[in-house]
């Protein structure tokens, strides 16, 4: 596995192409019973894992342990996110870390966004620990004030969530400081390497989220309403579609559905309490769910590959990079078409689902592999 990227990287794809998929397959894959969905989960680790990785260069998630800066010190990994305070993206991350023995500190511009009692360690940059290595989320302003302020550290760039495929601002300023790039599947590195604006190896490593992915085991009835955020605040944005959404929950549980909302972490609950809020993860609660309908986020494929069909609500002025679309059985823009897509809500065809969902099952250790490559276990660095 390469460690660095030369600038005479050839101008190649970064991914492998997956088929475009043609009108409707969402629609015609039809509902998969239990044994079918373990075909597909099969199929995605084959299909984006087998061929993706093997085409991308990344290896097979390593022995636990392995994850060292250097014999003897564990690796020391700083984390600067688009959303500055949004440590449930590094999350997922932290148990396996633990047992490698990977320092991760996410790095916040104070500490009045941290809410009580999360795990996430945090530091300002100002009291940062020593470190090995800086990963960016994105090339928004806070990422870019931290790869200033530690010029020495070497710099990888991972899409812990997703992005759109247009190339911002900020990515010229990053680009020279890039060594390593990854990404969860083939169609996030795809819009990921255009929001970058980068024409060297992507590496597909999946989901952390998916290492403990749920079996399906769904309550007659029960619809996963899977939110945005409404109101945007600092820590970062928002997204259209909240007042159709919740009008497309009323419309369902009139019809006598059973409605569970899964909450994006940043999204006010009091906008929901006339219903049930998952006192869990969005993606374990779908466990439970016959269907899911929301506003198209990162976690809408993971939810699909759990085994649910996904009804994406699009309201007017929602940008979103089409595989987060591809997955959805059909999208709705009004709310009284909310019940007849749930009824009829099918999963995607298997390759639409590999292409967007990525390899299965070890993704936080291949990730984590990634960043120990990139740091030069032998050849510390002192951020400060």
């Amino acid at each position: 596995m390469p460690t660095t990227y030369d600038a005479g990287v050839p101008a190649a794809p970064d991914v492998p192409e997956a088929p475009a998929p043609a009108a409707g397959s969402a629609a015609s894959a039809g509902l998969l019973t239990a044994p079918s969905r373990r075909r597909v989960l099969r199929g995605l680790t084959a299909t984006a894992g087998a061929a993706g990785l093997a085409v991308l260069g990344a290896r097979p998630a390593p022995a636990a342990g392995s994850g060292r800066g250097r014999p003897g010190r564990p690796l020391r990994v700083l984390v600067a996110t688009n959303e500055p305070w949004g440590t449930y993206h590094v999350k997922p991350l932290l148990a396996e870390a633990g047992r490698r023995g990977v320092r991760l500190t996410q790095l916040v511009p104070d500490t009045s966004g941290v809410q009580p009692g999360d795990p996430v360690p945090v530091a300002t940059p100002q009291a940062a620990p020593r470190a090995d290595l800086l990963v960016v989320t994105g090339a928004g302003d806070w990422p870019l004030e931290c790869v200033a302020r530690f010029p020495r550290l070497p710099v990888a760039a991972g899409s812990l969530a997703y992005l759109g495929p247009q190339q911002v601002p900020g990515a010229r300023l990053l680009r020279p400081r890039l060594r390593a790039v990854t990404s969860s599947s083939p169609a996030e590195a795809r819009a990921f390497g255009g929001y970058l604006g980068v024409r060297r190896r992507i590496r597909v490593v999946g989901s952390p989220q998916t290492d403990t992915l749920p079996d399906h085991r769904p309550e007659p009835g029960l619809v996963l309403v899977l939110t945005s955020v409404t109101h945007p605040d600092g820590t970062g944005g928002a997204a259209p579609g909240t007042e159709l959404l919740l009008a497309a929950a009323e419309k369902l549980r009139a019809a006598g559905k059973r409605i569970l909302v899964g909450l994006h972490p940043r999204e006010d609950p009091k906008l929901w309490d006339a219903y049930e809020i998952s006192d869990v993860p969005s993606l374990q609660a779908a466990a439970r769910a016959e269907a899911a309908v929301g506003i198209p986020g990162t976690v809408f494929p993971l939810v699909a590959a759990v085994g649910v069909p996904l009804v994406g609500v699009t309201g007017a002025g929602l940008t979103v990079p089409d595989y987060l679309l591809a997955v959805c059985s059909s999208t709705i823009d009004d709310p009284a078409e909310a019940v007849p897509a749930v009824t009829s809500a099918r999963l995607p065809a298997p390759d639409v689902l590999a292409d967007a969902v990525g390899p299965i099952g070890g993704s936080a250790a291949r990730l984590l592999e990634v960043w120990r490559h990139t740091a030069h276990p032998g050849h510390p660095h002192d951020g400060h």
